[in-house]
């Protein structure tokens, strides 16, 4: 994907989540909710593990090891953070990454650095 594919996207992003009503957080507020979403080993794998592929709730729980309890909670997490979305495809609901989650793992990939 362009660089310029790549902006169109999180613009895209950006203008249906303040449409959901999902950025009215803070600044402060959103950037702590992030951080101690990032903080467990579990949902960094989660997000590593639908960078690869979209998943199911299912799926997920099967790679990670998971109980559907926690297999919820991490993605609830997740999707709280703004870091993944949903989709239902052909009556599943599959989890992706969203732009802010594809651009932390960029980050950490380059160390910061671009």
């Amino acid at each position: 994907m362009s660089d310029e594919d790549l902006k169109k996207r999180k613009e895209e992003w950006l203008s249906k989540v303040r449409k959901e009503g999902k950025l009215n957080r803070n600044p402060t507020e959103d950037h702590s909710t992030g951080l101690k979403t990032l903080q467990n080993n579990i949902r960094r794998k989660i997000l590593s593990l639908l960078l690869e592929s979209p998943m199911s709730l299912e799926d997920l729980q099967n790679e990670m090891e998971l109980n559907k309890m926690e297999a919820k909670f991490h993605i609830g997490m997740l999707e709280n953070a703004l870091y993944v979305e949903k989709e239902e495809k052909n009556g599943i609901i599959v989890y992706f990454p969203s732009p802010r989650a594809e651009a932390y793992m960029e980050n950490v990939k380059s160390g910061g650095h671009k």
